[in-house]
This record gives structure tokens, sequence and C-alpha cells, in this order.
């Protein structure tokens, strides 16, 4: 099962969800991120909080959705209000959509610790809604089922 986190800049949410999800992810699953808008790097403290949590950083790049139109996703999440409201483009075909509302930990305002505290925040909430993903029963839950599933896991 291919995911999808997608963003505006595909340079902090969407990027530490693909890499959370990947960290955790069994055989069968698999993340990548893209942004509607990328700002074609990665947030360097978005690196650096995956690194110090143990998760691996390799391939992560910040990429626009054009880049999966060859191998669209099984489930596309969105994870910022301003994509959440975007249409997906029309290759993404049949993907379920959902939406994982997090709030930007690259906007907090303060001294270092205070947005290290937020980065770490935002980490730990993805790894909540992951490990509830990867406990879904996916060989009984139908299309709507699932569906629902992936709407209540992005109100965790």
């Amino acid at each position: 099962m291919r995911v999808l986190f997608m963003c505006t800049a595909n340079s902090c949410r969407s990027i530490l969800s693909e890499a959370l999800f990947n960290h955790l992810a069994p055989k069968g699953f698999e993340a990548v991120s893209a942004g509607s808008f990328p700002k074609g790097q990665v947030l360097p403290r978005s690196l650096t909080t995956l690194q110090h949590a143990g998760i691996s950083i390799e391939g992560l790049s910040s990429k626009g959705n054009e880049a999966f139109e060859g191998n669209p996703p099984d489930i596309v999440i969105t994870v910022c209000d301003k994509a959440a409201g975007e249409a997906c483009p029309l290759y993404f075909g049949p993907a379920l959509k959902s939406h994982w509302g997090l709030e930007d930990p690259s906007d907090v305002v303060g001294d270092e610790s205070a947005i290290d505290a937020a980065f770490r925040a935002t980490l730990a909430r993805i790894e909540l809604r992951c490990r509830a993903f990867f406990a879904l029963p996916f060989t009984t839950l139908g299309h709507d089922e699932l569906k629902r599933e992936l709407d209540r896991i992005g109100a965790l």
C-alpha cells in the first residue's frame, strides 16, 4: 500500500510524516510525500529532528505531486489545512483521501528549545497516528470503512 503525505511546501510536516511512516512501516507499506507548491528543499530542522529520533533521512526531498504521475498512491493524506482544500490531481485516480491536520512547527516563534519542542511534539503526533494506521485490520476493511478509520485517525 502506497501512502502520499501532502502539504503545501513539502519541507516539514509531510517530510516528517513520510520518514516516520516508513520508519515504522511493515513490509508492503510505503510512504512518499509531495507539495502542491514545493519549496524545493527540506527544512534543516526537519532533518535534524528526524536524525535525533533515530529515523533515516536518506532520500528525503521536497517535490511536487507530479513526481507520482506514473505511480499513483493508494491513499492521499493531507497534513496542512491549505493542502486539504486543494483538489488532488486527476492521476491520483481512486486514491482514498483523508486530512490529518498538523500545526506547522516551523511557524513557532521563540528560542531554540521552544522550536525544538514544537518539532518533537509534531513528530510525536505523527507517530501516534502512524501507529493507529498500522493497527487497522486492512484485510477486513472495505473502502468506506477505511475512509472512516483514516478520518478518525486524523482527529487523534
